[in-house]
């Protein structure tokens, strides 16, 4: 049995329903159009021809023939019923709860429902919601009467990564920090006009973006509720930023409202992101490209060779809002895109903080960015940069971290980003190029694994990449690493250190055009062709040195397919997963992922699976979200787990006069991206028996 929050606020909690017959649930062109301006529609902005796998590249691109036949064969591995974009059913796993601390429960099975499903034992509850209140003065959320000015004070929309920082040890009171993503206008505003959209509409969505922090006080039942707090901040596109690092006040950054290059009002599409060893948080700015107008406009080839590169195209923008300000309009402000695809600091712990955008960690869609401390004192910040093809990035500081959580101590470890040595991955496979057919068949070995460098692009004033100025790698650090030949990932997301075995992970959520004619061919890191289901990739890294090996701990999708993989445990027991997007860890090591875009037919979920022991690649689904909606931002705390619901009731068909969901709050009232707390019903730990 599983426990759902239905839609309905009379259904009551506990439904038993049967297994419900799938239908496609992979992301809505609408999703598409306003949360990444349609990335998979158009060609890979990557063109660069440099070198996929090391030496082996030469023996895979000569099977490319042999590798479209085989990529057809692939379509038919999983069934029939792929030919004609639809998903062979996924199994019911099995009821085996498994032994592990942290992922002891009973799999929730995939499902349609039109509600937050979670496991047996389990309770959950909205803890805050598009439009709810944050800071002082703010009004109740009045959905017919939308205001620029209100929403400044309110929850912005499409809630992506989140974290709780506790403000004590019993963390009955924390400070929830949330990004929000972008902004789906038709969703947000009834009868909107996508050809004319008003100014006051377009204000709306520039005080939507940004980000949130809002005191949440744990309650006696287990659920968190915000509470007013002199922390409480929202953070917007109106919100001034601080340029800093190598590239701050370079010419590249230069606008006619700011011609010293170091402040910049803002921070947008904040996508992934993760709390520092000082308290502060990073997020990253991922699809900024789709905000700005009049690509098409630029003629100087060297200028639009770089705007290629990164996906801006075409006239007018699919918000407009180059009609309200000049600073959205290439042909009139053609640096301030450059202002934006960084990593933004920020310090929860004073409300009264300027926000940083770090030049050091590189400019490129940045799912987000997360730090580790390596034996010697310096940090290590490791980012991926979300787009089909591109790659996988390091930096290592030269200063070292200062010990404690003081005012002082944060400062002086804000800085630590600012100055050091942005890196790029190159991966080589352990298996000959013959082994690696396109199917996602595991080679010899048993493994899809091997060895990586760090290649390094520049550091402070110093560029290591022959025809580029340090300013340059910085600012196109995409080009810069283009040309030296870094490997060509399958959309690496969420990159993560896990704080028990010390190695990384990384989502790599999907590539339908890997191995298509014109595209780089799979390799070891990357092993399928049309690769739509992802893969999680294992890194153990040397931290501050240039060496790492790797592995593929989940090749994902149906596990009746034998072109996935579990991490070597039995595909039998384990639950169906595609499409992976955010990850995070739990006190034991265990590895939580959130889905977004699942192609199996199954709403998105939240899944858990050990990776050391026995039960290593024993994926087990924790809970599932309402259709249309993906999942973010999990935060995994002993007795609390909170997911971001982004984006519920976003279908094709559907928009504000014709909503496809009324979640959370039921009857006819619009869906609202919401955070979602869940716990146990007995107030224990989560996943022990």
């Amino acid at each position: 049995m599983e426990v759902r929050l239905s839609s309905r606020p009379d259904s009551g909690r506990v439904i038993p329903l049967p297994l419900i017959s799938h239908h496609s649930a992979s992301r809505s062109s609408v999703t598409c159009k306003y949360r990444c301006g349609n990335a998979c529609q158009h060609e890979a902005p990557n063109t660069s021809g440099n070198a996929y796998f090391g030496d082996i590249v030469e023996a895979v691109l000569s099977r490319r023939g042999a590798l479209k036949a085989t990529g057809a064969l692939a379509l038919t591995v999983g069934g029939a019923a792929m030919l004609n974009g639809t998903a062979a059913a996924a199994p019911k796993p099995a009821p085996a709860r498994g032994a592990v601390p942290g992922t002891d429960f009973a799999p929730v099975t995939p499902n349609t429902e039109d509600a937050v499903v979670v496991a047996d034992g389990y309770q959950q509850g909205v803890v805050i919601r598009w439009g709810d209140p944050v800071v002082e003065g703010a009004p109740e959320f009045d959905f017919a009467n939308q205001s620029a000015a209100a929403q400044e004070k309110q929850f912005g929309y499409n809630n992506d990564f989140a974290e709780l920082i506790a403000l004590d040890r019993t963390g009955a009171e924390s400070l929830l920090v949330c990004n929000h993503e972008y902004t789906t206008e038709e969703h947000m505003f009834l009868g909107y006009d996508e050809n004319n959209p008003t100014e006051e509409q377009a204000r709306i969505a520039w005080a939507a973006h940004g980000l949130s922090v809002v005191l949440v006080k744990r309650q006696d039942d287990g659920s968190l509720k915000p509470a007013p707090s002199r922390y409480n901040r929202r953070i917007t596109l109106n919100t001034p930023f601080e340029l800093r690092g190598p590239a701050a006040g370079s010419d590249l950054l230069k606008t006619s409202v700011d011609p010293t290059g170091t402040t910049v009002f803002g921070t947008q599409n904040n996508c992934a992101g993760s709390l520092t060893p000082w308290g502060t948080i990073l997020s990253g700015e991922e699809n900024f490209n789709q905000y700005f107008a009049n690509a098409d406009s630029v003629t100087n080839p060297v200028a639009k060779e770089r705007l290629g590169r990164y996906g801006f195209e075409g006239t007018a923008s699919t918000r407009k809002w180059e009609r309200f300000d000049k600073r959205w309009d290439l042909a009139q402000e053609p640096n301030e895109a450059n202002r934006f695809g960084w990593i933004v600091e920020i310090d929860p712990n004073d409300p009264s903080s300027t926000p940083v955008k770090h030049t050091a960690l590189g400019r490129f869609k940045h799912e987000g960015a997360a730090v580790q401390i390596a034996d010697d004192g310096r940090v290590v910040a490791y980012s991926g940069d979300d787009e089909r093809f591109d790659y996988i990035y390091k930096f290592v500081s030269n200063g070292k971290v200062k010990q404690g959580t003081s005012a002082l101590a944060r400062r002086h470890n804000m800085t630590l980003l600012d100055d050091g040595t942005l890196y790029v991955a190159k991966f080589t496979g352990n298996s000959p190029a013959g082994e690696i057919d396109g199917t996602g068949k595991l080679p010899a070995d048993g493994k899809f694994d091997g060895i990586g460098e760090w290649i390094a692009l520049a550091s402070g004033k110093e560029s290591f990449v022959p025809g580029f100025t340090a300013e340059e790698v910085y600012v196109f650090t995409r080009l810069a690493a283009d040309a030296v030949g870094a490997t060509k990932m399958d959309r690496p997301e969420d990159i993560q250190p896990n704080p028990v075995n010390g190695k990384v992970y990384c989502a790599l959520t999907n590539n339908s055009n890997r191995g298509s004619e014109g595209n780089a061919a799979p390799d070891e890191a990357n092993p399928r062709v049309g690769n739509k289901h992802g893969h999680v990739l294992e890194i153990d890294d040397d931290t501050t040195g240039t060496r790492f090996g790797w592995n593929l701990l989940l090749v994902c999708g149906d596990p009746n397919d034998a072109g996935t993989y579990f991490g070597g445990f039995d595909k039998s027991k384990v639950s169906p997963i595609s499409c992976p997007d955010n990850v995070a860890f739990d006190r034991h090591g265990n590895l939580w992922i959130s889905t977004d875009g699942n192609a199996l037919d199954s709403n998105d979920g939240l899944f858990a699976v050990p990776v050391d022991g026995p039960e290593r690649g024993f994926v087990k689904q924790f809970l599932t979200v309402p259709n249309g909606a993906e999942t973010c931002g999990p935060v995994v705390r002993d007795k609390l787990v909170t997911v971001s619901v982004q984006h519920p009731g976003e279908i094709d068909g559907h928009n504000a006069g014709n909503p496809a969901s009324h979640w959370p709050d039921g009857g006819t009232s619009q869906p609202r991206p919401s955070v979602v707390a869940i716990w146990r019903e007995d107030g224990g730990e989560i996943g022990r028996g």
